[in-house]
């Protein structure tokens, strides 16, 4: 049984690919320097930065644990100052509309029962924000007083 010219030159083919393969693992292996385990550690400083040499045990900063706080500062007590804005959309029928704050670009959703009886489209009106469902909504819907 003779084998073809196409099966030799696929052979060759794949044989020089295999030594091609060795050679470059080979070459690898030579350059990798030898990556040992020691190489391959990462320390951590005094400063929290990132080195390969290890802290000398000397110079430890001794810390107090009762000067480490864990928690948010308190927030300070302010007056709130109720919010201006101008009534954007209101559905009579639905009871809900939505304020634009004048300050900034915030719409705030409001129910009815959130504002005074006769209020209406167009209406300038004085607010507060609580957090809602959705996301904060408008309370205690005053007119604005004219000045």
């Amino acid at each position: 049984m003779s084998i073809s010219y196409n099966k030799k030159e696929l052979e060759k083919k794949r044989a020089q690919k295999r030594k091609e393969k060795q050679k470059r693992k080979e070459e690898r292996k030579a350059n990798s320097g030898g990556s040992s385990l020691d190489d391959m550690i990462a320390y951590v400083d005094e400063n929290g930065l990132i080195t390969d040499k290890a802290p000398e045990p000397g110079i430890k900063q001794e810390i107090d644990v009762n000067d480490i706080m864990i928690s948010t500062p308190k927030k300070q007590e302010e007056e709130e100052t109720p919010l201006k804005g101008r009534v954007e959309h209101f559905k009579q029928d639905k009871g809900y509309g939505f304020i634009k704050d004048i300050n900034s670009t915030e719409k705030y959703f409001f129910h009815i029962t959130d504002a005074f009886p006769n209020i209406k489209e167009g209406a300038m009106v004085s607010f507060e924000l609580v957090k809602g469902a959705r996301g904060l909504n408008a309370v205690k819907i005053e007119p604005e007083q004219a000045q």
